[in-house]
C-alpha cells in the first residue's frame, strides 16, 4: 500500500507541476505581450498626434507668409523661424522612423506609408524651399511673391497627402489593436484548454486510481483503518493547502495594491513637478514681458510722446503719428494683460481673494458677461501652492464658461471654514452632458481643461465636483482640506 500511495503522490505532483507551469507561462506571456503592445500603441498615438500637427503647422506658416507679403500685422506671436524649423524637423523624423521628443518614439511604418512619404517629399521640399526664400531678407518682393505662388499651388496636394498619411497611421494602429484582441482570445482559449486537459488527464485518473485503492482497502479491516488514517491526513493537508492559498491570495492582493499606490504616487509627483515647472515658466515669462518688453514699449511711448509735441508738415502725418501712439499704447496694455494672465502680481502681494476679485472684474470687462465674486472678507493667507492652484482652477472654469457656456451670469465664490476652503464657479449657460465625470460630445479643449482642473485639485489633496445638465448651467466646486495655520 505504501508503494501505491507513493506512486499516486508522484503522479499527482508531476501532473500538477506541469499543468500549473503551463498556466503560469501562458499568463506571464500574455501579460508581457499585452504590456509590449500597449507601449507600442502609446508610441503610435504620439506619432499620430505629431503627424496631425504637421498639417496644422504648414497652414500656420502659409498664413504667416501671406500676411507678411501683404504687409498685414499678425496676432500670432510665434516665431516664423521656430515654426519652420519645427515643421521641417518633425517631417524628417517621421520620414526617418524615429521621433525625438521627451524620449525616442519609434515610427512604425508599413510599405504603403513609406510610399506615401516618398510621394509627398517633392511637395514638401517645394513648400519648404519657398518658405526659406520668403523668410530670407535678401529676397526681392517679386521672388517672395513667386515663392508664395509655389506654396499655394503645392499646399493642397501636401495637405491631402498628409491627411492620407494620418488616416493610414490610424488604420494601422487600429489593426494592431484588433490583433491584440485576437491574441487575448487565443491566450484565454489556451488557458481554458489547459484547464480542460488538467481535468481530463489529472483529476480523472487520480479519481479512478483512488477508487481502486478504496476498493482494495475495503477488503480488509486493517486496510480500511489505514485508508481512514490516510484520508484524515489528506484532509489535513488539503486544509493547510487551502489556508496557504488564502494567505498567498491576500499577499498578492496586498502587493498589487502597493504597486498601484506606488504608481499613483509616482504619477502625482510627475504631475506636480510638471505643473510647478509650468508655473515657474509662467513667472519667468511674465517677468520678461513686464521688465523687458514692457519697459522697452514704455520707453518707446515716451519717445513718441516727445516727438508728438513737435510740428508736422501736414495734418495727415500728424493723424498717422497719433494712430502710431495709440497702437503703442494698445501693445503696452496687451503686454500687461498677457503678463497678468501668466502670473498676476496681485496674487503674491495681496492674496487669493483680491486676485479672484480682479479676475472677475477683468473677465466681465473683456467678455461682456456679468461676473460676480463673493469672498470671505478675511485677510488670512493660504500657502502659495494652494493659492496658485485655486487661482488656476478658477481661471480655467471662467474661461470655459466664457468660451462654451453662452452664459449671461457667472458667480465666483470663495468660502473659508476652520479647516476647509471651498471654491465655486457657477454659470447659467447651456451646460453639457456629464458622463463619468467627463464632458460628453464636447471639444478637446474643454475636456483638457476639465482634466487640468481635476489634476490640480488632486495635487492639492482636494475634491473637484462638476455638476451640469443641458440648459441648466454648470457648477464647478473644489473643496480642500487645509491645516488651520494661516498667516497675515
Amino acid at each position: 500500500m505504501n508503494q501505491l500511495d507513493q506512486q499516486v503522490a508522484r503522479r499527482l505532483t508531476r501532473f500538477y507541476v506541469i499543468a500549473l507551469t503551463v498556466i503560469a507561462l501562458l499568463t506571464v506571456s500574455g501579460l508581457l505581450f499585452i504590456k509590449q503592445t500597449i507601449n507600442n500603441l502609446n508610441d503610435d498615438g504620439r506619432v499620430l498626434n505629431v503627424a496631425g500637427r504637421q498639417r496644422m503647422l504648414s497652414q500656420r506658416l502659409t498664413k504667416l507668409t501671406v500676411l507678411h507679403i501683404a504687409g498685414i500685422p499678425s496676432a500670432d506671436k510665434a516665431s516664423f523661424d521656430s515654426l519652420l524649423v519645427a515643421w521641417s524637423r518633425r517631417h524628417a523624423q517621421l520620414r526617418n522612423g524615429v521621433l525625438s521628443m521627451e524620449k525616442a518614439y519609434v515610427v512604425r511604418k508599413s510599405d504603403s506609408i513609406e510610399v506615401m512619404f516618398r510621394r509627398i517629399e517633392p511637395s514638401f521640399q517645394a513648400i519648404y524651399e519657398s518658405f526659406v526664400r520668403i523668410n530670407d531678407a535678401r529676397s526681392s518682393l517679386a521672388q517672395k511673391q513667386n515663392a508664395l505662388q509655389v506654396i499655394l499651388r503645392e499646399e493642397p496636394s501636401y495637405l491631402q497627402q498628409m491627411d492620407d498619411i494620418v488616416f493610414r497611421f490610424d488604420a494601422e494602429s487600429f489593426a494592431r489593436v484588433k490583433y491584440l484582441e485576437r491574441i487575448e482570445w487565443l491566450l484565454g482559449a489556451a488557458t481554458l484548454l489547459t484547464l480542460f486537459i488538467e481535468g481530463l488527464f489529472i483529476f480523472r485518473p487520480v479519481v479512478k486510481r483512488t477508487r481502486n485503492v478504496v476498493r482494495r482497502l475495503a477488503e480488509s479491516e486493517d486496510a480500511l483503518r489505514l485508508a481512514n488514517s490516510q484520508l484524515a491526513k489528506a484532509n489535513l493537508e488539503l486544509e493547510i493547502t487551502n489556508r496557504t492559498l488564502v494567505d498567498t491570495r491576500q499577499e498578492l492582493l496586498r502587493t498589487t495594491e502597493e504597486k498601484y499606490q506606488l504608481q499613483r504616487a509616482e504619477d502625482t509627483v510627475r504631475s506636480a513637478a510638471l505643473l510647478e515647472g509650468q508655473e515657474e515658466e509662467r513667472r519667468r515669462f511674465a517677468r520678461e514681458l513686464h521688465d523687458g518688453i514692457g519697459q522697452m514699449l514704455t520707453g518707446l511711448k515716451l519717445q513718441a510722446g516727445k516727438l508728438k509735441k513737435g510740428e508736422f508738415p501736414d495734418e495727415k502725418q500728424r493723424l498717422r503719428f497719433e494712430e502710431l501712439c495709440n497702437t503703442i499704447q494698445d501693445i503696452i496694455q496687451t503686454t500687461r494683460q498677457i503678463s497678468h494672465n501668466l502670473m498676476p502680481s496681485v496674487l503674491g502681494d495681496f492674496g487669493l481673494e483680491a486676485t479672484l476679485q480682479l479676475l472677475a472684474e477683468q473677465t466681465a470687462q473683456s467678455s461682456g458677461i456679468a461676473v460676480t465674486f463673493e469672498g470671505t472678507g478675511s485677510d488670512k493667507r493660504l500657502s502659495a501652492p494652494v493659492e496658485i492652484g485655486l487661482y488656476r482652477i478658477a481661471q480655467e472654469a471662467l474661461n470655459n464658461a466664457v468660451k462654451y457656456a453662452d452664459a449671461q451670469l457667472v458667480r465666483l465664490k470663495l468660502q473659508r471654514m476652520k479647516s476647509t476652503v471651498t471654491l465655486v464657479v457657477e454659470d447659467d449657460g447651456k451646460g453639457f452632458s456629464v458622463l463619468n465625470g467627463t464632458a460628453k460630445d464636447k471639444s478637446v479643449s474643454l475636456t483638457n481643461g476639465l482634466d487640468n482642473m481635476r489634476t490640480r485639485a488632486r495635487l492639492l489633496n482636494g475634491d473637484l465636483t462638476i455638476t451640469s445638465k443641458p440648459k441648466k448651467g454648470t457648477k464647478v466646486m473644489v473643496k480642500l482640506h487645509v491645516p488651520d495655520s494661516t498667516h497675515n
